[in-house]
């Protein structure tokens, strides 16, 4: 890539699950996915994997930071080694923690950056309270020579995809613990759209909150209501005029109810009815975003 003038921007991901980042990799020879580098962060130097290479990048107002350079063997020797102590690290602070009486955390991962610098511990608790961890911060301090440390607390999303395990649908592994590495707003308007039912075992996920994939289908099914009539609509078919009971949107399709005919199932193209918007319902009360 030398000698190319536009900008050379990268995405880098800091582990697994993370979020993809961008960075200026302008002015390095030569930089390839997959290639490890060392970039500046808000938790200090950072051992980052390159997984998209901009072509057509539009900077924006605010400049993207450096990536300094390729990391050296020296420094992934020295990242491998904190990784391998993260056992160690959480089984101390377990102990320490009921040591200190803190009964109502539950400590679940910690990360570090490459050189153990700073260090990220996160824990859950079954209460909104704050809980006073400045004696479990010191003595961690204290044992590992770690001079910056974060302790935060996580919620039930975060915890399920620290924990991993099956899914509420059966699958091996979680979605969380596989491939999502953001969590959107769920709501319970969209299990409506989709004819889910609503009771708490069919949209509950392992965490407690609503099912992550109530998401993945719920644009599509919105898209294909736009073309069909609401419930309760009253609409014109082939066999007379009836009122719609049932909305199947994968078919493109709806069950209306006819009298002296009974219920009969329809294609969009074979209703006509008034398309003036129904009155907002109080629906938007009812939805509920997991966080």
């Amino acid at each position: 890539m030398a000698g190319n003038s536009n900008p050379v921007v990268v995405g880098i991901r800091f582990g697994k699950l993370s979020k993809i980042y961008n960075f200026d990799a302008t002015g390095l020879d030569e930089i390839h996915l997959k290639d490890l580098v060392v970039v500046e962060t808000c938790k200090g130097k950072q051992i980052g994997e390159v997984v998209k290479i901009y072509q057509d990048y539009e900077m924006k107002d605010e400049p993207l930071k450096k990536v300094e350079r390729i990391a050296t063997a020296g420094e992934l020797v020295s990242n491998e080694f904190w990784n391998l102590r993260k056992k160690e690290v959480l089984e101390y602070c377990e102990k320490r923690a009921a040591e200190l009486n803190l009964k109502d955390i539950r400590i679940l991962n910690a990360e570090f950056n490459y050189d153990g610098s700073y260090m990220i511990l996160t824990y859950s608790s079954p209460t909104e309270e704050k809980v006073d961890l400045k004696s479990l911060k010191y003595d961690i301090q204290k044992s590992f020579s770690i001079n910056n440390i974060e302790i935060k607390q996580i919620g039930p999303r975060d915890v399920a995809k620290v924990i991993g395990g099956m899914g509420a649908c059966g699958i091996p592994c979680r979605c969380c613990s596989s491939f999502l590495t953001d969590f959107s707003s769920i709501s319970i308007k969209m299990a409506k759209e989709q004819g889910i039912s609503l009771t708490p075992s069919e949209i509950t996920g392992m965490c407690g909150r609503l099912r992550c994939c109530l998401e993945y289908e719920n644009e599509y099914y919105a898209e294909c209501r736009k073309s069909l009539p609401k419930k309760k609509k009253k609409v014109i078919t082939p066999q007379g005029e009836g009122k719609v009971v049932e909305i199947f949107p994968l078919r493109h399709s709806v069950l209306v109810e006819i009298p002296c005919v009974g219920r009969r199932e329809f294609t969009a193209d074979q209703i006509k009815y008034d398309e003036i918007p129904a009155k907002q319902d109080d629906s938007s009360k009812e939805e509920e975003e997991a966080k």
